[in-house]
């Protein structure tokens, strides 16, 4: 870029590897010509702008984490990186907190709890980055007790690019007199890399009030009691199996209720194929819920019912801040050195039908597939997530219960073809009665935007009839496909599962 003050990365620099790999090892690293480090949201406005001048097609990053090759296609020929805006302040203007779109997940629970001992219900993988998981509705082991993180999204500011292709900066906020409202609706859920580039989110919590900065959002946890079970293969029986996973969802199913007593627990069941030999189930909750060690117990009790299985057990209690800035894996041992992977997801509103069972414990058991870096993490969902009503925000998906992501890894390219086609075949046979994929409004209500994943796309692998933007997006799509045609009329900002402009 000629006379900017925006940083320009290039193949050679030493930073324009990690600026351009992937993080699925699939995919390989991306290609394009240059990456742009814009460092303040002025430069963000530069750096989009010489995009669209220069006519590249151009992906947005913030840290990479993407399952799919929307950065790393071929096509894209230019990168605009958030990943330098990482600040975290209080403005008192908003009574909100400003948070750079860059940041990671790890470095704003730090930043957030040093400062002012509070904290929001993100994910806990230390590579995502805010904006990742923000436009993707984000999740975590607090969503239960808290909420969706697109709950606390105060306001936004966002990068976007006029009908005569001018770039300019746009904040737009939740409250009901604010002109740009659907702007800030859309990146409640909408998807990434679809309306514009966002420099900053504005974080506080619904309903808060004062300009006390400890009480516009959550208190944060002081303890953690974590409980790690294991279930041994040997002793497992489809009956056993099949029993196991009806009692955990039929306890989500049950307890999803905003006002349910247990929506402190927060659990993710961990089924892996057998060739792992065990199969996890991490369970947390905060040490200063009253009774918290007895319903910890009871919840385990629950699970455990009538299996005749026997379990190993770690409990201890942990300080939280300690426990959220170091990502203690998958599932168990086994899944070093596989870069390679691939994801599927759904919503489940009620408890696994018997068919589904089955389903689960033919692929999980078969003796013709030797990976143990396979699973399906099935994780509590509901809870306070339910309190919010389904046109609230962009974000459909708030009567489900647990929350499915499909995953199996590996290391060679060589597997590709073996592995994929397995984990397709699971993933179809557990769905087999709507088409290969989740039900809307049923057992099911769809897919996870936030895990995408584009076989969804591909009409000989979603058989249902239903569209992947259906899947994602359900009710919310035809007002999202108007905020694109009003915020994004050129289509500047898109990739292969981003919102289209209505016809």
């Amino acid at each position: 870029m000629q006379s900017s003050s925006v940083a320009v990365v290039k193949p050679g620099d030493e930073r324009y590897a990690p600026l351009t790999a992937s993080f699925n090892g699939r995919w390989g690293a991306g290609t394009p010509d240059y990456v742009l480090l814009p460092v303040t949201a002025d430069e963000a406005v530069e750096a989009v702008q010489h995009v669209v001048d220069n006519g590249d097609r151009f992906a947005i990053h913030s840290s990479g984490a993407c399952y799919e090759d929307l950065l790393t296609n071929r096509g894209v020929r230019a990168v605009v990186s958030t990943s330098q805006l990482t600040s975290v302040e209080f403005d008192p203007q908003r009574s909100a907190f400003a948070v750079g779109a860059g940041i990671s997940t790890v470095e704003l629970y730090r930043k957030l709890y040093e400062g002012w001992q509070v904290t929001v219900p993100a994910g806990a993988g230390p590579p995502v980055a805010l904006a990742g998981q923000m436009v993707n509705a984000g999740y975590g082991p607090l969503s239960r007790q808290l909420g969706q993180l697109v709950d606390y999204l105060e306001a936004v500011e966002v990068v976007v690019v006029d009908n005569d292709g001018r770039a300019r900066k746009v904040v737009a906020s939740r409250r009901a007199d604010d002109e740009n409202r659907d702007l800030w609706w859309a990146h409640t859920g909408g998807g990434g890399g679809t309306f514009g580039l966002v420099t900053t989110f504005w974080l506080r919590s619904p309903g808060a009030e004062g300009d006390d900065p400890a009480a516009q959002l959550p208190a944060a946890p002081q303890e953690l009691i974590l409980s790690q079970v294991a279930w041994s293969w040997d002793a497992m029986t489809e009956e056993a199996f099949s029993r196991l996973l009806k009692n955990f969802s039929s306890w989500h199913a049950d307890n999803s209720a905003p006002d349910s007593p247990s929506v402190n627990i927060f659990s993710a069941l961990k089924p892996r194929h057998v060739s792992a030999g065990e199969f996890l189930m991490s369970t947390e909750l905060d040490a200063g819920t009253p009774g918290a060690e007895r319903l910890l117990d009871e919840f385990l009790a629950a699970v455990n019912e009538g299996t005749g299985l026997t379990y190993r057990q770690e409990r201890t209690t942990v300080g939280w801040l300690e426990h959220v800035t170091s990502w203690i894996g998958l599932g168990g041992d086994g899944w070093e050195g596989k870069g390679r992977f691939k994801a599927k997801s759904a919503y489940l509103r009620t408890a696994f039908t018997d068919e589904q069972l089955r389903a689960m414990y033919r692929h999980l058991s078969d003796p013709g597939f030797d990976n143990p870096a396979t699973m399906v993490e099935i994780g509590g969902y509901g809870g306070a997530v339910n309190a919010v009503g389904e046109q609230a925000t962009a974000t459909p998906q708030r009567d489900s219960a647990m929350r499915l992501l499909y995953l199996t890894m590996w290391a060679d390219e060589a597997d590709d073809a073996v592995h994929l086609a397995w984990l397709r075949r699971w993933y179809a046979d557990v769905y087999a009665s709507t088409g290969g994929v989740p039900d809307l409004r049923g057992t099911g209500d769809g897919a996870i935007v936030n895990y995408i994943d584009a076989d969804l796309l591909d009409e000989t692998l979603n058989t249902s009839g239903v569209a992947w933007h259906e899947l994602y997006f359900g009710s919310a799509y035809p007002k999202l496909q108007q905020i694109k045609a009003t915020w994004d009329p050129r289509d500047a900002f898109t990739h292969a599962l981003a919102v289209r402009r209505p016809d």
